[in-house]
């Protein structure tokens, strides 16, 4: 045998192995990642403790989850809009969240937001029910 075909044959298999190694990093890493952004959805705190500071926001009826994200991590009352997307497709109140003008606290979490719009907006129709009757 040839010594420049051993020495080929020891690179390649230190090549194929440095790849195995990179690729077993990588989704370790990509899956630590990934619990982490999914354990979030369910348990990120509310920006500030105690009371909070009270911030007013618009919801537009052409608003998307996202761009209500976007709007509230702008005011400062999320830490990340795409956090609040997953957080909104994943609680119990998509079908309750309406346009509206909110006060909204920093003190609030993701799901204690949705809660109080959802409140607003269905006290707002129950307003437009009794005023219609």
């Amino acid at each position: 045998m040839k010594t420049s075909s051993i020495i080929g044959a020891v690179f390649g298999a230190v090549f194929r192995v440095g790849v195995a190694i990179f690729a077993i990093y990588a989704i370790y890493n990509g899956a630590l990642m990934a619990y982490d952004y999914g354990y979030r959805i369910f348990t990120e705190p509310a920006v500030s403790s105690g009371e909070g500071r009270a911030i007013t926001v618009t919801v537009t009826e052409d608003m998307s989850p996202s761009d209500i994200g976007e709007l509230f991590e702008s005011k400062g009352l999320v830490k990340d809009g795409r956090l609040f997307m997953l957080q909104y497709y994943f609680s119990d109140f998509t079908k309750d969240v309406g346009p509206g003008v909110f006060e909204l606290k920093t003190s609030m979490t993701g799901e204690e937001m949705m809660e109080a719009m959802a409140e607003a907006v269905k006290a707002a129709k129950g307003a437009e029910n009794s005023n219609g009757n």
